[in-house]
């Protein structure tokens, strides 16, 4: 079997890349040209150069003569970002162009890299689940709407037809996360930044789960399905305190009061306007720290075996691969 995943030279994406192939599928990956190769260094596949926003037949060519797609690019660090034009461009037109691009080649199963994100924020003491639906303004959470968006595509392809299965990852920790999205955290910590913490958390999962997750949704996923994929709910203390032990530091020693973020945010604001998108938070980030964004995987255990890994063991596993390819000082 062939498998088609783009987005291989990513987080998600190339940890993947390296499962499918320990099973013996042949892979082929959609990169752009200027992609850094590191997280696929030491990995036997194929790559295409391209983007999802080649257009449909470019895209179709691309994935010819293969019988899974895992579409897991997207743009997720939003903030860096001074609008958000390519956001919507590529997490909701290329999705769709993918979509139409795989009912053309006669995939047997696409899978869709969604996002808890798109499933929105709970009510206080509630944990998400796949009934969920976006439900904060838009502007509020670009990221998370463009998702929400892209998966209204996807449940259209399904209804045509596609074979779609949606999966949730909350967020990812873990090896290879070369665009310091969540492991970020990881430099912060060893730098002395989190001696404070917002008030809020959300929801921790492992690569190694998504990853079983995506291939699990591809051999037995119900097609029109979303699959939340999560690990552990924890409050950003506890998360900051964990990442802090791997250096020897203490944890946080402020938890930020909640009339506080709105100030912060303000003040984040003001910054960006200064430094633009280098700074690594922006406002809409702050004021979304307050909530506890925490959700339920007991679906995509029961109907797809995902495994469970405990947060420090894969927070420990990314320290080990940044400290291994230098991205640890």
């Amino acid at each position: 079997m062939r498998a088609f995943v783009t987005g291989g030279t990513g987080f998600v994406g190339s940890n993947l890349v390296a499962a499918l192939l320990s099973r013996g599928m042949q892979v082929r990956v959609l990169r752009r040209s200027t992609s850094p190769m590191v997280a696929l260094e030491g990995l036997d596949c194929e790559t295409r150069i391209g983007d999802v926003n080649d257009g449909v037949d470019a895209l179709t060519d691309a994935m010819a003569d293969c019988d899974w797609v895992f579409h897991t690019a997207a743009i997720s660090d939003y903030w860096r970002y001074r609008t958000q034009t390519r956001l919507y461009r590529t997490n909701v037109d290329g999705t769709r162009d993918m979509a139409t691009a795989a009912a053309r080649a006669g995939v047997q199963r696409f899978v869709y890299t969604s996002s808890l994100a798109a499933l929105g924020v709970p009510e206080r003491g509630h944990e998400l689940v796949e009934t969920d639906q976006f439900n904060i303004r838009p502007r509020q959470f670009p990221y998370g709407h463009s998702k929400h968006l892209a998966e209204a595509e996807l449940q259209k392809a399904a209804a045509a037809g596609l074979p779609v299965v949606i999966v949730n990852p909350s967020v990812v920790i873990g090896p290879r996360d070369v665009n310091r999205i969540a492991s970020a955290m990881l430099v912060e910590a060893q730098q002395g930044r989190l001696w404070f913490a917002a008030p809020g958390g959300t929801n921790f999962v492992s690569v190694d789960d998504v990853v079983a997750g995506h291939i699990a949704a591809a051999e037995r996923g119900r097609i029109g399905q979303r699959y939340i994929l999560g690990g552990e709910n924890l409050l950003f203390r506890e998360v900051f305190a964990a990442a802090n032990a791997l250096f020897g530091r203490r944890p946080p020693s402020v938890v930020l009061p909640r009339w506080v973020i709105p100030v912060a945010a303000a003040g984040v604001s003001v910054a960006r306007t200064v430094v633009g998108p280098r700074l690594p938070i922006d406002a809409r980030q702050m004021r979304l720290s307050t909530a506890e964004i925490f959700a339920d995987a007991s679906k995509s255990r029961v109907e797809l075996g995902v495994p469970f890994t405990p947060f420090r063991t894969a927070l420990r596993a990314g320290y080990e691969w940044y400290r291994d390819n230098g991205y640890l000082d």
